[in-house]
Order: structure tokens, then sequence, then C-alpha cells
């Protein structure tokens, strides 16, 4: 679906939203629940035996949009998404087996509106077990995805409702939150719409890039993993899972040969497979070699950038020499959702020709700011608008700190494709490489308030022994930091290794700490090396959250612990 081009529709609405992608396919927008004062979601996931109490979010009232409010107008939407083994293509006639939603790369899109509820059956069609997390959204507990903290993994042969309600409008994600499985093609838009969108504009373009390495010359994220920790097991959520004797994963099947990496903009001494070594030897395939990189460094990233060569670079599913392309009229206002949903890899994001008006970071708004281009770390996600100007242009989005970038096209008028190795200028302009530059929209930002409690966590480990934790210790479901409900509490996050992380928190938005705690409203912002990251949030949604770094081989190496409290 988002492989295809997108046709502007006639006449045009304020907002049209282009493509059938941006609908999810299956899913019934059904009946109002009921106007008697009682919780929607009330009673969901009952097979679930996981230890969070669920509880409610509570609001001020004043400055952040009322969340977990009942009311006769909130409407169910109910749909069943698959994970399973497919063959999917990524473009240029290449296809890899991989596991996917509904046999797709990527997932459909979910629309619904804030304060609606969606109920999605999970069906698990896989050899192993999965879960799905709703990244960003502040859902009851027990409908976090988290094995064995907020449920049981769904077993293969298995499903699972997840029925919550969508407190804030935004740009949201959901993938699996076991072993590697983010690593493959399980991940889908969550789009929470505005019902009093303020947002002015006549189109809108959901964007996910990905870094892309399963089934391409037997590769598979496992292969990966054993080779960045020499063996050793896995002590995230997929490593209990490993213990118990699960497949780590779907093994692929051998993929067509690959054109490889594009070498272009790129910092200097950063190595990435030629193209004559996109495919591996048959004794190298099983093994993960010459899928690990050196000397892939960035400034904007404090260093060193990554580990992992990946062989392909994706947006919406489809590789630069083949890309997707988003059609619109020339002066089109555009609203691009753009959601990094890769494993190892941020991206410079940047549209040739134009320049970008951030209005939204991580689903909240922000006072809006113009740049030339972004930073995105995983599991981040901005709206921009663009106002399109007519002819062919390049979206890029460059695999920071490594030899390779991902590409769409924006197409206003008749023309030739811009070449899979264009670089905007505009990559080298203004970046935004930091939510700090941003400031909150008043209707979000937090009040002022002195923290009740403050947190102090290091992240600790290193890339010679991948042995990634929080102060020196591998993650542990035993191990938790408690909290109190209706605290404000700082946490306050230390990066004491030589690479950069995003750090993730479920469940909540916190706000980037500075003088007055007021800065943007995030739930994923990366700290550098060496530095640390001042975060504020409200402890008021009673549950087990994690906490943790989103280099998913990170936290399947251990940099990931839990924050707990009880209503």
């Amino acid at each position: 679906m988002y492989r295809q081009d997108h046709t502007r529709p006639t006449p045009p609405t304020r907002r049209a939203v282009l493509g059938a992608g941006i609908a999810a396919a299956g899913s019934a927008l059904l009946t109002a629940c009921s106007g008697s004062g009682a919780d929607p979601t009330a009673g969901a996931g009952k097979e679930v035996a996981g230890p969070g109490p669920g509880g409610s979010v509570s609001t001020d009232g004043k400055k952040v949009r009322p969340t977990w409010t009942p009311s006769p107008e909130g409407k169910l939407r109910g749909l069943t998404f698959t994970a399973t083994p497919a063959t999917v293509e990524i473009g240029g006639g290449r296809t890899v087996r991989t596991s996917t939603y509904n046999g797709e790369l990527p997932g459909k899109a979910v629309r619904i509106t804030a304060g609606d509820t969606l109920e999605m059956t999970l069906a698990n069609h896989l050899p192993e077990p999965t879960t799905i997390h709703w990244h960003g959204i502040a859902l009851r507990n027990e409908m976090d995805g988290v094995p064995e903290v907020t449920q049981p993994p769904i077993k293969p042969g298995g499903s699972f409702t997840y029925r919550f309600q969508a407190p804030h409008p935004g740009t949201y994600w959901f993938h699996p939150h076991l072993g590697l499985q983010i690593d493959r093609a399980m991940y889908a838009p969550l789009i929470v719409d505005d019902p009093n969108e303020p947002l002015a504009y006549d189109a809108e373009w959901i964007v996910l890039l990905d870094d892309w390495i399963d089934g391409v010359g037997g590769s598979s994220p496992e292969d990966v993993f054993d080779q960045l920790r020499k063996g050793k097991p896995a002590m995230g959520h997929g490593g209990s899972a490993h213990q118990r004797g699960h497949d780590r994963g779907t093994r692929p099947v051998p993929s067509k040969p690959s054109g490889g990496i594009a070498a272009g903009y790129g910092p200097p001494g950063a190595r990435a497979p030629e193209p004559d070594d996109a495919s591996p030897s048959p004794q190298q395939q099983g093994k993960g070699h010459g899928r690990l990189m050196t000397g892939a460094s960035s400034p904007l990233l404090g260093g060193h950038a990554g580990d992992v060569a990946y062989p392909h670079y994706l947006i919406n599913g489809r590789t630069p020499d083949d890309p997707t392309q988003f059609r619109a009229r020339p002066g089109d206002r555009i609203r691009l959702r753009i959601i990094n949903a890769g494993a190892e890899t941020a991206f410079r994001v940047a549209l040739g020709g134009h320049r970008m008006t951030i209005t939204h970071s991580d689903g909240f708004p922000v006072h809006h700011h113009r740049t030339d281009s972004l930073l995105l770390g995983m599991g981040e996600r901005y709206d921009v608008l663009i106002s399109a100007k007519d002819g062919v242009f390049p979206l890029t989005a460059l695999a920071e700190g490594k030899n390779g970038a991902a590409m769409a096209v924006l197409r206003t008028a008749s023309g030739a494709l811009p070449g899979p190795t264009a670089r905007p200028a505009e990559l080298r302009r203004d970046v935004l490489s930091s939510a700090r530059r941003l400031r909150p929209h008043e209707t979000v930002e937090l009040d002022r308030r002195r923290p009740d409690r403050i947190l102090k966590l290091t992240f600790t480990g290193g890339m010679k022994n991948y042995d990634w934790g929080i102060d020196h210790r591998p993650y542990s479901p035993d191990r938790v930091h408690r909290i109190e409900h209706g605290e404000r509490v700082r946490l306050v996050v230390i990066n004491a290794t030589d690479m950069w992380h995003p750090v993730h928190l479920h469940g909540h938005t916190y706000a980037l700490a500075g003088i007055d705690s007021r800065g943007a409203r995030k739930d994923t912002a990366p700290v550098l090396p060496h530095n640390k990251l001042v975060l504020d949030f409200d402890a008021d949604n009673p549950g087990h959250w994690m906490l943790h770094c989103h280099n998913i081989y990170h936290s399947e190496s251990g940099m990931m612990t839990t924050l707990t409290y009880d209503a």
C-alpha cells in the first residue's frame, strides 16, 4: 500500500488523505460507546496475568489535554492484524522473506480519533511468540505489550486483543517488544487524529524510515546480534523466550542479489558494504559476517554512529532505486508525518528544494520552527509542513554516519526521477539535531513545579564487549525503580559510554528539562556520548513501565530497566 503512487483527490479537501495506505484495511468503525459513564476500555485483556494495575491517567485539566475521559461520543474501532511470515518486495525486483503484519511492508496505518477506543486483535501465525507495543501512547499498563511485564507473550497460533483509549492526538506507531522482531517488517503507523485539528493543509504523507537487513544474502538480525555479542545470550525481553527454547526468529530465505549501498554523502572513514559485498558468500551468510561496520561517525551524534552495516535503507518499504512517489499539486500544503522505525540507524531527512516547518515532536505540538533538515533517532517522530513546489523532488533520509540513504519522491509535475544517490543541499544546511531547540505549545507544556523525586540512571557498556546496561548491570525483571503516584519525577540519564542512545519511556511523555522545565514534550530523545539528558514527567499513569535505549541491539543486550508505581 505504501508502494503505490499516491494520486491527489479531486476536488481537494482541507485535509485530504492521499493513498489507500492511510486507512487500515479490514477495520470497521463501530457504534458509539455507552453514555453511562463506564470506562469503555474496562474488562479488556482479562487473559493478561501481568502485574500492572491498569488505572487511569489523571491531569490537572489546565495544561495537558484530557486523557482517559470516557464520553458518550467516544467510538470503538475494531480490527484484526496477523503476524505472519511473508515474502515482500523492497524495490527493484528484490524480494526477502521476513515477518510481517498482514503480509505487508510496512504494515497498514491505523487511524482513530483522540478519545476513541482502539480494539485490535493480533493473531500470531509466526513460529515464535510476539507482542505489540504502542509506541508513545499513554495507555493502560496491561495493554503496553511488554512480555512477562504487562502480558504473557502471544504464543504461536494464539491471539490477544489489545483495547485502549487513545488520549492524545499525534503521530505514533506500533511494533513488537520481543527479541529483535522490530528489525523485520513488523511495524506500522498509528495516527490519532485531533477532532479539533488546528492545522490547515491539503494533503498528508506518512513517511516511515527503516534500515533493512533481514533476508538479504541470508542475513538475519539474530545472526548480526550473535556477531555483535560474540555468542553471549540476549539480556532483554527476547532472552527469556530464547532460554525457554523458542526459535528467535523466522529464518529468512536468500533474496535476490542487491546493488548494495550507494556511496555518496557521508563522513569520511565510514565503512559499509560495497556493491560487490551486498550479498556475502554462502559461508558467511548465516553468521552475520560482512554486516558489521567500523568507522561510522557523525558529529551530530557525538561520534560513533552505529555498528550494523545495513545493505538497504527504506522509505515506506522501498529502496531508493525504486522509490515510492507522492503526487500532489504545486502550491499544496502537505503535512508529513515522519517516523524512524529503524532498529540501529539515525536518519537525517531533507526534501530537495524545500524548507520544512516543524509542528509536532513525538505527537505533541510545538511552536512552529523552520529548518532545512532534521535528525531522527530510532523511535522518534516529527510532523512537518511544506508548501509543494513545481517539479520532482527527492525526499532523502541520510543514514547518519553511514554510507547510505533512503529516498522517496514528491512529484507535482512530469519529469525524470532523481537518481538513488541524490543528496539535496538541504541536508548540509540548517539541521535540527535535537528537540532542545523546540518549545512546546502552551496547551501541552508541563506546569512549573519542582520535582518531587530525582532519579539518576547511568547508561554503561561499550562496543568492544557489547555489554550495554544501566548502572553497570544488564536488565533484570526483578530490578525496578519505584516511584509514587502523583509525583513530578526528574529523570537524569547519564551517558557514560562512547555512543549515543535514544532514550524511550513507555506510557508517558516527558519534557526536555531546562532551567524552567518547560521543554518540548517527547517520549524518545537521544543522549549523546558522555552527556546527560534531563527529563521531567508526571507519574499519572500507574503501572510497570519500561525505560530503555531504542537501539534494539543495545536494549536486547540489557540497556533497559523498569519504573513502577501503584495508584
